[in-house]
């Protein structure tokens, strides 16, 4: 396993300090892929560059995007941290454990997301993920700095890369984001016009949709099956008449 496709994705950072923070202990941990969704501030500051020490060509080269699904273009396995989901029913998993996931296609393209340091990732954001870290912190200071929180994760994927390989066979070729995202779009699609979903309730019910085919980590070949069967099903009520 290897950290070369591994995406460290920030949404909206808001602080120079912290972004200098993050490039220096990607460095440490073997990390060079940072993706910043519309920041607040800016990466090449004089604060941000100082404390990236010698980690500064992580700030230089980092990718700069409008928008979260932009930043995720291309990964095949995405995981999003957060400190709480209060209305989903999806499980929340501590870092040592779903980290591994992560690196079960060797240099594909793979994502971790962290949000913004007062509030974290919204709901609409969160769906983009297949899962979902919580740090666990003592009950009595639970919120974690961003930079901390990034450290902790590049430190428990780079313990994985350490540890020597074990004899397994060759996992399932996951969908990627970009294909998912076709295919819910599809599907939302098809809903609408059949009067499955109506549009001032598609983007609530698409959700739990999105949920549900989150948790099966759907593969390639699947997602073209359930794209051939919505086809198939537009063909029907296009051609077909009683």
């Amino acid at each position: 396993m290897g950290l070369a496709g591994l995406r460290i994705v920030l949404v909206e950072p808001a602080g120079p300090l912290n972004l200098g923070a993050i490039a220096r202990v990607m460095k440490n941990f073997g990390l060079n892929q940072l993706v910043i969704v519309n920041p607040q501030c800016d990466r090449l500051s004089p604060d941000a560059m100082k404390m990236a020490v010698h980690a500064k060509e992580i700030l230089e080269s980092a990718v700069v995007v409008q928008t979260l699904p932009e930043a995720l273009q291309g990964c095949v396995r995405v995981i999003a941290t957060t400190g709480r989901v209060s209305s989903w029913e999806i499980p929340l998993e501590n870092p040592r454990t779903a980290l591994p996931w992560l690196l079960e296609e060797p240099e594909k393209p793979v994502a971790v997301i962290f949000g913004r340091e007062d509030r974290g990732l919204s709901n609409e954001e969160l769906n983009y993920a297949q899962k979902f870290v919580q740090i666990p912190t003592h009950e009595s200071y639970q919120s974690l700095n961003l930079a901390t929180a990034v450290g902790i994760c590049c430190y428990e994927l780079a313990q994985l890369t350490a540890q020597p390989a074990n004899e397994s066979p060759t996992p399932p070729e996951l969908a990627s984001w970009d294909l998912l995202e076709a295919y819910y779009q599809q599907l939302e699609s098809l809903l609408l016009k059949i009067g499955y979903l109506y549009p001032h309730t598609a983007t609530s019910r698409m959700e739990k949709f999105r949920q549900l085919y989150n948790r099966t980590q759907l593969q390639t070949t699947e997602v073209a099956m359930l794209r051939g069967i919505l086809r198939q099903i537009e063909w029907a009520i296009t051609n077909y008449r009683e």
